[in-house]
């Protein structure tokens, strides 16, 4: 009896170490089931989800209009990774600015440095030796072309003094240009050390189209021999490449051509895995995509190929405002001091978007910004810019786009007599006059 008495007693006890033990397991499921885990999320497979499209892309992945930079597809877009040869795009772009800026020209004279001729072998080159001389347009297309290691160094070094004064100045250059995740930490992309995202690759390739279109003159050479005494011409690693479809060299990647391709860029390292930063044009829309970490070198332009055919396939240029057109809320500006006290007023250029084909676009002006009154003064002379109107398009995903363009005068004012600037000051003298005491009353 006294033991039963006993038991009783140490039930609730039992009871609650239960409970504990229990819980304690239980939040240990827990703990485990939330662990993270331990492999580099950043090159898995990606899900369904953000990969509707069933890219076969180990990296990232990004499709942009090249006009507005409208994101039409992304996937792990903001992910930084290695570029590897893509690097060259930067390389490409600061040469362009120097012989833009007359810094450098064509026809410059570059005598290949012991750096350049240092170049390791495992990679693409052409083989140059120290003291060789070529002009730096033979070495851009080399770089450009072939992917060539040992020219990229010879230009950099050039440009800098040498490679690694030159990777200051393209991180320079990145951070002027808004690339927040780019770091290089060489000209060629070499090194796994050097990380770009897929959005900041194609916007580095959105600029350098934008701001250089001799680009594309040397992006779509198909096939170049860099010396006469050379066996056969290199062959442009952008298998994509349309003109490569009549160029009996090009034989063996043919049936990679994509209508309209005529550049940018591969890359391959073996962390970087096998890269491809294109571009098209078909009619009047230009497309630039990017993807990183493919199985191998015509995975990356199949993969390509699907993010193209999205685009052409999928969407349509919609022009809200077309070119020298007034618009609803601003047909006219108030001057001052003029023949006249307004001007007309019309946009610069079009407002255009690329939406869904066979959907009903969400587009909409969401500012109006004219220039402060001391700044709109006669004489106004024709196409002087009078302000800014800005649209919005949100697209099914809630992806939102912003253009702004310049409203422009589509006339020329001039400048009032003094007689006539006096008559209209007493004339609005007196309607503000009559106007102060109509409203006493």
């Amino acid at each position: 009896m006294k033991r039963n008495r006993t038991l009783a007693r140490l039930k609730p006890f039992i009871a609650g170490l239960l409970a504990v033990w229990l819980l304690t397991l239980m939040m240990g499921s827990a703990i485990v089931e939330a662990a993270p885990d331990k492999k580099d999320n950043k090159t898995q497979t990606p899900t369904q989800n953000n990969n509707p499209l069933g890219l076969d892309v180990q990296g990232a992945a990004i499709l942009i209009d090249a006009v507005t930079g409208q994101v039409l597809y992304g996937m792990n877009a903001d992910t930084p990774l290695p570029p590897a040869s893509m690097t060259k795009l930067m390389t490409e772009y600061i040469i362009l600015e120097e012989i833009s800026a007359k810094r450098q020209s064509w026809d410059t004279v570059v005598t290949t440095s012991k750096e350049a001729a240092s170049t390791p072998p495992d990679g693409s080159q052409i083989y140059l030796a120290e003291g060789d001389k070529h002009t730096l347009k033979d070495l851009y297309i080399a770089m450009e072309v072939g992917s060539a290691n040992d020219a990229t160094v010879a230009l950099a070094g050039h440009i800098a003094g040498s490679e690694q004064a030159f990777v200051e100045k393209m991180n320079e250059t990145a951070q002027k240009l808004g690339l927040k995740t780019a770091h290089f930490t060489s000209a060629t992309g070499l090194l796994e050390t050097t990380i770009i995202s897929a959005r900041d690759l194609s916007k580095l390739a959105q600029i350098l189209l934008r701001d250089h279109k001799e680009f594309l003159d040397y992006s779509k050479i198909s096939t170049y021999k860099f010396r006469e005494r050379d066996k056969k011409p290199m062959l442009n690693w952008n298998w994509m490449l349309e003109s490569h479809k009549n160029n009996p060299d090009a034989k063996g990647v043919r049936h990679l051509a994509y209508d309209g391709v005529d550049g940018l860029k591969t890359g391959f390292i073996s962390k970087a895995g096998y890269c491809f930063a294109g571009t098209a044009q078909r009619g009047d829309t230009r497309l630039i995509t990017v993807v990183m970490n493919t199985k191998s070198k015509e995975a990356r332009f199949r993969e390509t190929a699907k993010l193209l055919d999205y685009g052409f396939n999928e969407f349509e240029r919609k022009t809200v405002v077309a070119p020298k057109t007034a618009i609803e809320n601003a047909a006219t500006v108030n001057i001052k001091k003029g023949v006249s006290t307004e001007v007309p007023a019309i946009t610069k250029s079009d407002i255009t978007f690329l939406v869904k084909k066979n959907s009903e676009p969400k587009i909409e002006q969401t500012r109006l910004d004219l220039l402060p009154e001391d700044q709109l003064i006669a004489p106004i002379s024709k196409e002087q810019k009078l302000g800014t109107v800005t649209y919005k398009y949100t697209d099914p995903s809630g992806q939102t786009v912003e253009k702004t363009v310049d409203l422009i005068a589509s006339e020329d004012v001039e400048k009032g007599s003094w007689w006539r600037l006096m008559f209209r000051a007493i004339k609005d003298f007196f309607v503000g006059l009559f106007k102060g005491i109509v409203d006493l009353f």
